[in-house]
């Protein structure tokens, strides 16, 4: 049952340090200390991803621009549009502080490492997620907050100079220094992946600490009961299981993508991004209301890897009939012999 319904260690952790910060939740200097520490680390956060993502990579495939549009306007169009549709719900079935996660949820950029790992395993067109993925970071450090101040903040008295400070101190300032030092420090990066990526999981961490610390002394846990979790898990199932059917309609349909470009659309277009999700709520949003805000994109993560790994390994085993069916083919006509029971052999160990 537990290989069927995969939980990710990193998620699990997550919930850990949600519990610490109920339990023991920073207060006093020592919820200042924490704070500045959580900046800090986001800082530092955005300065690797500067220097982990090629440009060269996000630009190299522009010759399949169909197919990186297409990703791109699932990611900031389809999404945002389906995250408006969800307001129709407010404030009946859905609070204004879960809507105002399920909006930023629906304007975050794709995953990088899943979306290559999943379309590797499905057999298909990586280089191309891999264009289409760190196009979509790319962008998303621009677009994301731009995003967030129409469709959010318009409707609390616009995006003010003190957010948009921090998103400059924060985000761009370190991405930005973290893509022009890439020549020096990027082989360093890469040498020591394993080493920084614990430290990436473990700022991720302590911003998690401390938005619900300040989400506990606010009373986000009477304010939030296990019916709106029901809901919170349904919608973020409802939205990538919309986006996956569009995806795949749009690609077969309308756009007539090989089953390889197929894969990259269906896989880099549904996912969205934990690791740039959290430090950016932190960011864009006041202290107290984090904690419900990065609900739905923590929920929607645990989700999106185990629907995706499914569809993965579908995908990989239509490819794997393919080709030993092709492989039956060219056997047929060098040797002139009936197929028809290694077909079924074939057949029997695909089903």
């Amino acid at each position: 049952m537990l290989k069927r319904l995969p939980i990710d260690p990193y998620i699990a952790l997550m919930l850990g340090v949600v519990a610490l910060a109920s339990l023991l939740p920073a207060s006093g200097q020592g919820a200042v200390a924490a704070g500045l520490a959580a900046k800090l680390a986001i800082a530092f956060l955005f300065f690797l991803y500067g220097a982990r993502l090629s440009p060269q990579a996000a630009f190299a495939g522009l010759r399949h621009w169909r197919l990186h549009t297409a990703v791109l306007l699932s990611t900031y169009a389809l999404f945002p549009l389906l995250g408006l549709a969800v307001g129709l719900l407010v404030p009946g079935v859905l609070s204004e502080p879960l809507y105002a996660g399920i909006l930023f949820l629906c304007v975050l950029p794709s995953t990088v490492q899943s979306s290559i790992a999943f379309t590797s395993i499905a057999q298909g067109n990586v280089a191309a997620a891999l264009c289409a993925a760190s196009a979509s970071n790319l962008l998303g450090i621009f677009v994301t907050p731009a995003l967030v101040a129409l469709l959010l903040h318009t409707q609390s008295g616009g995006f003010s100079f003190d957010i948009l400070f921090d998103i400059v101190l924060q985000l761009l300032a370190p991405f930005v220094a973290g893509q022009l030092l890439r020549p020096l420090i990027g082989a360093f990066v890469l040498k020591h992946k394993k080493g920084l990526g614990l430290l990436d999981r473990g700022s991720i961490l302590l911003v998690i600490y401390v938005a619900f610390s300040a989400g506990v002394a606010s009373g986000i846990w009477h304010r939030l009961a296990l019916a709106d979790l029901a809901v919170l898990v349904l919608l973020c199932a409802v939205l990538l299981g919309l986006v996956l059917a569009v995806t795949t309609l749009v690609s077969r349909y309308v756009l007539r993508f090989p089953v390889e470009d197929e894969i990259v659309l269906i896989f880099c277009g549904s996912k969205k991004s934990l690791a740039s999700g959290l430090p950016m709520a932190s960011v864009l949003f006041a202290g107290p209301q984090v904690g419900m805000i990065v609900l739905p994109i923590m929920l929607f993560h645990q989700i999106q890897l185990m629907v995706c790994a499914g569809l993965a390994r579908r995908y990989s085993l239509r490819a794997l009939t393919a080709q030993d069916a092709a492989a039956l083919a060219v056997q047929a006509d060098e040797t002139d012999f009936d197929v028809e029971p290694q077909a079924e052999q074939v057949g029997a160990r695909i089903g």
